[in-house]
């Protein structure tokens, strides 16, 4: 008799954000994961390869990230829970099959520990793969959904709701995070129930014994064949945005500015409005759980009734663009960035803070104190 190899732990333990990510994935009741090593999101598949074989799953070492991609699609498409990951490069080349993926609506989990690039960069912390994330990245009108998790503790939850979701909806799920959150280490606790039945795929591959042909594709010859095809997946798009937007709002209601990050930038947020409290001038902060769908009806909301909102992130300016197009006009959005690695401070981020609010003596207080400090 096999050890219960995934039994439920009572007390926290220390992981690091990438192993967690990894041991959630297997509390999930995923047995099949293909990767290829890339720093900073090593740790991930290293977990993987120890402990993934102990439970009789599968783990490959591919020989590229096309390869890993390659082989996520097969697993799903065969019905098994099944995931890869990766950092901003490799993520790169496993677009063409992401958009496969979405395609076939074949189910899987995605997870891009980001580093600074464009190109090789470096690989210090960024949230500058925005855009790919939540654009499509691959060619085509798709979507994948998108889950940025702020802790090690968000990453172990995000990760085991991703396999749900990707299933509910058989659509690709990413979780987004960065350098700092998938190598900050963190105690965590696996308070989830461990998958031991999975949801029947009646549309898998899994042989035709008895049964009706099933088909999986992406590929539509025959003229407006194609077009109907998209028509049911942007109606899918559309009921995914109207159950699945996630976002956590601290202190927006009587907020003299607004800030909007998510991840490690929500992280630093957070202090600032912390910081804050002791002044009555005050600073609220929405911070988007689900990237895709995107939060923007309650932004907009939110805009009709605070002065003026500042997107804080970790690029030249990407998520600022979805704040934008949520106000609509109906207050300033302002932005302050880091890129190539760079990580905000809450001394950086009052700074601006004063900048876009000038005149006010309580933003300036604030400023005088975080200085000191």
């Amino acid at each position: 008799m096999k050890p219960n190899l995934l039994k439920k732990q009572s007390m926290k333990q220390l992981l690091t954000g990438n192993e967690a990510a990894a041991e959630a994935a297997l509390q999930a009741g995923c047995r099949h994961y293909y990767g290829y090593p890339i720093t900073p999101q090593n740790e991930l598949i290293n977990y993987m390869s120890v402990k993934m074989p102990l439970l009789g799953g599968t783990f490959i070492q591919a020989e590229s990230e096309i390869a890993a991609i390659s082989m996520v699609h097969g697993s799903a498409a065969a019905g098994a829970r099944t995931m890869t990951s990766s950092s901003s490069p490799g993520i790169s080349l496993k677009q063409e099959g992401i958009s496969y993926l979405a395609g076939s609506e074949l189910p899987c989990v995605i997870v891009n520990i980001q580093r600074g690039g464009p190109g090789l960069g470096d690989i210090s912390a960024s949230q500058a793969d925005y855009f790919q994330a939540v654009k499509g990245g691959g060619h085509g009108d798709y979507h994948c959904i998108v889950l940025a998790p702020a802790s090690v503790q968000e990453m172990a939850d995000l990760v085991y709701d991703a396999f749900d979701l990707a299933d509910l909806y058989r659509n690709p799920v990413m979780i987004l995070g960065d350098a700092q959150i998938g190598q900050l280490m963190e105690p965590v606790e696996f308070h989830k129930k461990q998958k031991k039945h999975l949801p029947v795929k009646n549309w898998a591959l899994t042989g035709a014994d008895g049964r009706e042909r099933r088909i999986i594709k992406s590929f539509y010859p025959v003229k407006g064949e194609l077009e109907v095809f998209n028509a049911h997946l942007q109606e899918k798009y559309r009921l995914v945005e109207s159950r699945e937007v996630r976002y956590e709002a601290l202190n927006i209601h009587d907020a003299d500015v607004v800030l909007v990050a998510y991840g490690t930038s929500a992280r630093i947020c957070k202090e600032v409005v912390k910081k804050s409290r002791s002044f009555s001038f005050k600073v609220g902060l929405i911070r988007p759980i689900t990237l895709w769908p995107f939060p923007k009806e309650f932004i907009r909301s939110i805009s009709e009734c605070v002065p003026c909102i500042l997107t804080v992130e970790m690029s030249a300016g990407q998520m600022v663009e979805d704040v934008r197009l949520a106000v609509e006009g109906r207050c300033p959005v302002h932005f302050y960035g880091r890129t190539g690695g760079g990580v905000p401070t809450s001394l950086e981020v009052i700074k601006k803070i004063v900048e876009v609010v000038p005149d006010n003596r309580e933003a300036n207080a604030l400023l005088q104190l975080a200085e000191v400090k």
